[in-house]
């Protein structure tokens, strides 16, 4: 199999660290090539990494609740770069408060994110479902 590449890392003004490089070992261990944006990081970043790298994915981490607010509009700005094939998915806290979960993976799915994880969701997964949807 040809190596695929993965975009990751935290968007906005979160700095959760650890659970970034806790992806990026994963993702590395599962056979993944990674280019890690780090934390802090805006859509822009994770859209020139993917352009720069042809990557097939991107993972947004989000902890800090902001997510939602954070991601509008990204789906429209991967398509106007010519990602308009690009995996998203996103993970972690990304939401204010309790939220349904149901409705909030609806809201996501509404934005063009492929895949919601809800927090706690163990990173396996994520990769069970890319390699899925990558159809390896």
């Amino acid at each position: 199999m040809d190596e695929k590449t993965v975009v990751i890392g935290v968007i906005g003004s979160d700095v959760h660290a650890v659970g970034n490089k806790i992806i990026d070992y994963a993702l590395r261990n599962g056979g993944f090539k990674v280019v890690n944006v780090g934390v802090l990081s805006t859509q822009e970043d994770f859209i020139n990494a993917a352009i720069e790298t042809a990557a097939d994915a991107i993972f947004v981490s989000s902890l800090y609740g902001h997510g939602e607010i954070d991601c509008q509009g990204f789906r429209e700005k991967c398509n106007e770069a010519g990602l308009t094939d690009i995996l998203l998915y996103i993970g972690g806290n990304i939401v204010v408060g309790k939220q349904n979960f149901e409705e909030v993976e609806l809201r996501f799915k509404n934005m063009g994110f492929n895949r919601v994880y809800p927090p706690g969701t163990k990173i396996e997964t994520g990769i069970e479902d890319l390699k899925l949807d990558l159809n390896l």
